[in-house]
């Protein structure tokens, strides 16, 4: 399946990706483009080092116009043949004119245990709601904020000594995790939508080189 990747901002899970790539762990993944909403990005050069093109479309090249942003990112995504896309750190909400033009999904990590605390800050958010227990999910994306049907969850303890940086660190340890996890599941044809539900089926015998 060749796959685009939208960042916004360092592009660690980006280099998960990539690094478990290089591995032969996603035999079945083709990352064809990386776009970024932001010039500065960290990620790009992760994937210019990766060998992956890359593209920069910053919403105020069109305006702050963001159906025409998205429209512009959209295209590109297409031209470079891309059948689904991974949203790696990337902070725009999508609209459903986007998820329709790649039905085999958009999928996103996000720093909690959804559907508590969707949206930004997520480590912060749980760190002042007091839960003892966080972690990440990774989720196909529909038209709401982090409300997609999940794909998997990871889990990690809240100390009592944590703070936002120290709680997001070791989440993000599992964020690499699960999304490579969710990569390989996703491009061998394993999850299969009912309802919210996504099932994981058991792989055929030709199709375990490459899963985890």
């Amino acid at each position: 399946m060749k796959i685009g990747v939208l960042i916004s901002g360092r592009g660690s899970n980006l280099g998960a990706l990539l690094v478990a790539s290089a591995r032969g762990e996603l035999p079945k993944a083709d990352f064809a483009l990386v776009v970024s909403n932001r010039a500065d990005a960290p990620g790009l050069e992760i994937a210019q080092r990766a060998g992956v093109p890359t593209q920069v479309l910053t919403l105020r090249e069109f305006g702050k116009d963001r159906a025409a942003h998205e429209r512009a990112i959209r295209d590109s995504l297409l031209e470079a043949g891309c059948e689904g896309v991974v949203l790696a750190g990337y902070l725009l909400l999508l609209s459903g004119d986007f998820l329709s033009a790649f039905p085999k999904g958009v999928i996103n990590v996000h720093p909690a245990l959804l559907p508590s605390f969707p949206g930004l800050h997520a480590q912060k958010q749980a760190l002042e709601y007091g839960v003892m227990i966080s972690g990440c999910t990774v989720h196909f994306v529909d038209t709401g904020m982090d409300t997609g049907p999940i794909i998997c969850q990871r889990s990690v303890p809240v100390l009592d000594t944590d703070t936002e940086e120290s709680l997001s660190a070791r989440i993000l340890v599992e964020e690499h995790r699960a999304l490579v996890d969710s990569v390989s599941w996703w491009t061998e044809g394993l999850l299969q939508l009912d309802g919210r539900r996504v099932l994981r089926k058991h792989p055929q015998p030709s199709q375990l080189t490459g899963t985890r």
